[in-house]
């Protein structure tokens, strides 16, 4: 890699997107400074969406470059990546914060030529509250699934060689959310490998109350739909968010389409109800064996979880359909 001091260490520039971050956004960028990195070759840049509370105030404690534009995060990442002279980006969450050997133990990783990008694990930040320690060991228990290489993984932490995310051509600026798994897919589709290190770890502030994490899926809902509707195949899922899970949103749906039709023949309510049981199984099932694997009975609160998970996504991907089908029409 160019730009390589006499300890062949490469300049990584790491960005931070913002928006009314004020909770979290201290802490975030503290880890960043705190990193065991050289300083002479750590640039950080803040990239504000124009918040409303004191997130920039706090940013400004910090010596990082910070640039108001409200975009959203795809919009910003290209927008810096475009002002970053180093050959090394470094991607972290406003809500989370790394440890002090995330980058060393991720550098090592880009040597390979091969190797466009490499990823750290997840913790839960906040985890002395229930519902984001429990969506904590979802998020967890999901990540444990990749062994080495990853189709794809969440630009929450994550370090890039710049010149893969331009030959890819960036972002994709039309997805709010979800861009992380496109832009992961173009990247390993072109024969490049995407590494998640196990003992870098990150740790994430999962959304603390039912009503924000309702809204934070039924977003996911939306774009995964708007995703797969361009790229059908990418419904087979990885091993972050698998076939079965991208499935159960087309279950609700059957199983309330199905209650509808019942008013017509009433057996169609047995089907509906079979459905839903299934599916309430299924997540008590799962429930159980994070509760064991993490030994704490207080995962079982995973069901409520999943069902949540599953209606946001069913919500938000139904609106995605009818605002496409309107846009056809038009």
């Amino acid at each position: 890699m160019e730009s390589e001091n006499k300890q062949g260490l490469p300049k990584v520039s790491i960005v931070v997107t913002t928006l009314n971050n004020e909770q979290t956004i201290g802490e975030c960028l503290k880890s960043i400074f705190e990193l065991n990195y050289p300083k002479e070759l750590l640039e950080v840049i803040v990239i504000d969406g124009g918040s409303k509370d004191s997130t920039i105030k706090i940013a400004q404690n910090y010596p990082a470059k910070i640039i108001v534009k409200p975009s959203n995060a795809p919009t910003a990442y290209n927008y810096a990546i475009n002002l970053i002279e180093s050959e090394v980006v470094g991607l972290i969450d406003a809500d989370a914060k790394v440890e002090k050997e995330w980058l060393n133990k991720l550098i090592e990783h880009l040597k390979d030529p091969k190797v466009a990008g490499a990823s750290g694990t997840i913790e839960t930040w906040n985890r002395e509250s229930l519902l984001p320690r429990c969506i904590g060991y979802d998020l967890k228990y999901r990540y444990s699934r990749i062994k080495g290489e990853a189709k794809r993984v969440a630009t929450m932490n994550l370090l890039l060689k710049k010149s893969i995310i331009k030959e890819v051509g960036g972002f994709n600026e039309n997805l709010p959310t979800q861009y992380d798994t496109e832009f992961g897919v173009r990247i390993t589709s072109r024969g490049y490998k995407i590494v998640l290190e196990p003992q870098a770890k990150c740790y994430h502030f999962n959304r603390p109350t039912w009503r924000e994490y309702f809204r934070q899926q039924l977003n996911y809902g939306k774009n995964t739909s708007r995703l797969y509707l361009k790229s059908p195949k990418l419904i087979r899922g990885d091993a972050i968010t698998d076939f079965w899970m991208n499935i159960q949103p087309i279950l609700i749906a059957l199983s309330i389409l199905l209650f509808i039709a019942g008013f017509v023949e009433k057996f169609m309510w047995y089907i509906s109800a079979s459905i839903l049981a299934f599916l309430l199984i299924f997540y008590i099932a799962s429930a159980i064996r994070l509760s064991y694997r993490y030994k704490d009975a207080s995962a079982m609160l995973l069901v409520a979880v999943y069902f949540v998970r599953a209606v946001a996504w069913t919500l938000g991907g139904a609106i995605s359909v009818i605002k496409s089908l309107k846009a056809g029409e038009s």
